[in-house]
């Protein structure tokens, strides 16, 4: 009797949740129709509704970015304000002084339409292509915009990364691993010029490891870093968002500065489960950026044998032909996989002019190692975009790969922007644009509890938003 009272049971569930399945089933099914009505072949994306769309989806992680780089210019304004400096009107530069003739308050800037039009063209992206002033070409424009504000990035990041959440839940954004500050730095004099002479080994290495830990002040800026995480990242997480970092290296500067800063990222690392991997950033096209990439790789390399569970997230290949020599675009992401042990790569821009690029492609492909993807800032920094775009190539030959934003701020966009730009210019199916929401945590380094947390989550998420749009649609044919 028990038997036949439990089988009955277990038939009614699943009698009772088949509706329920169905129904999801034919919600994800509308919405399949729905997305690929916006973006049918021969005719015009109907980009406001692919807007509506990718803000209204649940899009997983962003995970290239960069935390000063995120934050919108008029919020640098108001920051102005609060640390009582002023913006000098000459060159637009943040001046630690109160305001002053010739140097007003970002209260001012705002007010003044002039003004504040011109610092925005210093201060992000907006208006390059759009008005006929004389301008730095477009790598320098960007790459120049972080000196400008960077007086205000670090000292109100507590406001900023809450700032940041918020417009990520705005946008049905789940998680971001921001490429946070930079690690404690060091220099070593004699360290720099056996590196510039060609002459540095293993052994170089361990021994200004030995000089760094007995560095107490470099020791003790390893201990206010991971103070200042557990300070930026209190009250961040909880059930709608998840934020994590990475310190990061700046490949611009000499050998022994550069290896410090590895050096911190990987204890930082080691240290905090909320530091989940390392990078290494900066303009990669500048000469001491070529000229120093292999010795970064063999940096990489053997910090990596010292902590093999930190995971790299390393900028590779964010260079196009013209940029360099041919032969300087044909190693970066091979060697950031192969030498330093990269997990994914940031940009990989290159990737059909390096020396093998199929091979490449395949162990991307076979040891799961993602493409940070940045279409925005990849078209506006290299000049690159559409069928030009490697993304067609990592499409192709079946590499993972995620969407991602870079400098949201100097770009002035956002995720679901970078969303639209793909749809628009790759017409993937509806299951590709769900599978790169899904992949942008798969390919995270969060903890593999909060990994499925959060997986789990987006399938409610995605559920909702398909029974949405999938009403959405009933009522428009009524």
């Amino acid at each position: 009797m028990k038997n036949n009272l439990k089988a009955l049971a277990l038939a009614a569930a699943v009698l009772c949740a088949m509706p329920h399945a169905q129904a999801a089933n034919a919600n994800e099914e509308a919405t399949k129709r729905h997305f690929a009505a916006l973006i049918a072949p021969g005719k015009e994306p109907k980009l406001a509704e692919l807007t509506m769309f990718f803000t209204m989806m649940p899009k997983g992680g962003d995970l290239h970015h960069h935390y000063s780089g995120a934050i919108y210019a008029e919020q640098y304004l108001e920051w102005v304000d609060k640390e009582g400096f002023c913006v000098n009107k000459a060159n637009y530069t943040i001046e630690k002084n109160k305001p002053h003739d010739g140097c007003v308050s970002g209260q001012g800037v705002m007010n003044d339409n002039t003004l504040l039009a011109n610092l925005l063209q210093r201060w992000s992206d907006k208006d390059f292509y759009n008005h006929g002033a004389v301008q730095s070409p477009p790598d320098r424009q960007f790459f120049d915009t972080f000196a400008y504000f960077n007086p205000v990035a670090s000292t109100n990041a507590v406001d900023g990364l809450q700032r940041l959440k918020q417009r990520a839940i705005q946008e049905n954004l789940s998680y971001i691993e921001t490429i946070y500050e930079i690690a404690p730095i060091a220099q070593d004099a004699d360290f720099d010029k056996k590196a510039l002479a060609g002459g540095v080994s293993d052994a170089d290495f361990a021994a200004l490891i030995t000089k760094l830990d007995q560095d107490q002040a470099f020791q003790g800026w390893i201990g206010a870093y991971l103070k200042n995480v557990e300070t930026v990242s209190a009250g961040i997480d909880d059930a709608n968002f998840t934020l994590r970092y990475q310190p990061f290296a700046l490949r611009f500067l000499s050998p022994s500065q550069v290896f410090s800063q590895i050096v911190s990222s990987f204890k930082l690392a080691s240290s905090n489960p909320k530091i989940v991997g390392v990078n290494i950033v900066g303009q990669e096209s500048v000469n001491v950026s070529m000229r120093d990439y292999a010795l970064h790789m063999q940096m990489f390399k053997f910090m990596k044998a010292k902590y093999p569970q930190v995971k790299l997230a390393l900028h590779a290949g964010e260079l196009s032909l013209g940029m360099v020599p041919p032969e300087g675009l044909t190693f970066h992401i091979k060697d950031a996989i192969d030498v330093a042990g990269a997990s994914r790569i940031g940009h990989g821009m290159d990737i059909a002019h390096e020396s093998n690029p199929l091979a490449i492609m395949k162990k991307m492909h076979d040891q799961k190692i993602a493409v940070e993807v940045n279409l925005s800032s990849n078209d506006f920094i290299l000049g690159i975009k559409d069928q030009a775009h490697p993304v067609t190539l990592y499409r192709k030959y079946g590499v993972p790969y995620v969407l991602s934003t870079d400098d949201a701020g100097v770009s002035r966009n956002n995720l679901s922007g970078e969303y639209v730009l793909y749809a628009a210019r790759y017409q993937p199916d509806y299951a590709e644009v769900k599978k790169l929401s899904y992949d942008s945590i798969r390919y995270s380094f969060l903890a593999e509890a909060d990994k499925q947390r959060l997986l789990k989550a987006l399938d409610g998420k995605f559920a909702k938003f398909e029974a949405e749009i999938a009403g959405a649609d009933a009522k428009a044919k009524r």
